[in-house]
Parts: structure tokens; sequence; C-alpha cells
């Protein structure tokens, strides 16, 4: 049996409403289409995405930053609990097929830093319009088709 596509949301741990709904958008998107979403675990635009996926029967991959997968917000199905901080960043772009970044800082650049450093394609939804090497989209669905059409692309 084929694996199912595996599709990283990044983005800030706190978001202002308009931006969590995107990410809970892209999240049912992602659900919808039979792949898996990978995130942070914890709250933010990764909550929003685990409980878009979730509310469409999704699976859900949470990488926390620490021991505890106590921490992992409610919709993060599997908890994987690290204990490496942010470098935890490099353990959810390299389980994604690929990457939709959403708004965020210091982190998020950095997941979209590696993504890219280990070719996988990187979709901003709304976010980071001075980042060059970024496919653009402008809706949760068309970031979620675009990530699934990159993924098939060789490297």
């Amino acid at each position: 049996m084929p694996r199912a596509p595996v599709i990283a949301v990044v983005g800030a741990g706190e978001a202002p409403d308009e931006v969590l709904e995107l990410a809970r958008q892209a999240g049912a998107e992602i659900a919808a289409r039979g792949a898996v979403l990978v995130c942070g675990g914890r709250g933010g635009i990764m909550a929003a995405a685990a409980r878009g996926a979730r509310e469409r029967g999704g699976h859900t991959i949470g990488v926390l930053p620490g021991y505890d997968a106590g921490e992992a917000n409610p919709d993060i199905e599997f908890a994987v609990a690290t204990g490496m901080g942010q470098a935890r960043n490099a353990i959810v772009v390299a389980t994604a097929d690929a990457v939709i970044a959403m708004r965020g800082e210091g982190g998020t650049l950095s997941e979209i830093g590696l993504a890219l450093k280990l070719g996988r394609p990187v979709v901003a939804l709304q976010s980071w319009p001075q980042l060059q090497h970024l496919h653009r989209a402008e809706t949760p669905s068309a970031a979620v088709e675009m990530a699934l059409q990159l993924r098939l692309r060789p490297k």
C-alpha cells in the first residue's frame, strides 16, 4: 500500500484570528485530500491546522520541542516528544513531502530554510513576500493543491 503524502504547515505560535482560520482551512484541505498533517504540535497556526485536519477525519503528527508529549495541542494524534527545542524544526520539514508556510518569525523562517536545503517544496500561503524560491498561494485550497503537485516533481 502506498504511503500517504505528508504536508507540513508551519507558522506562528500566536496569530490573528483571520490567519488561524486560513490555517484551519489548510489543515481541513490536507485531510480531505488524504494527506497527513505534520507540524510543531503546539499552539497558534499549528493548533489551527491540526484542528482543521481532525475535523475532516485526517491524521496529525506533532513534533514537540520538549520531552513531554502532553504539551501537544488536543488535535495532535501522534505526538513526537523530541527534547530538541527549536532543532525539532528540522524533523518537521524532513518528515514532510512539502511545506506550507504561513506568517511567522524566526522559527518559521528556519523551517523554510531547512525545507529548501532538503529539497522540499515550500508554498507560502499569503506570507513571506520578501523571500525568493517560494511558490505562492492565496487560498488554503490552492496551497494544498500546489504542495501535493510539487511533491511529485523530481528534486
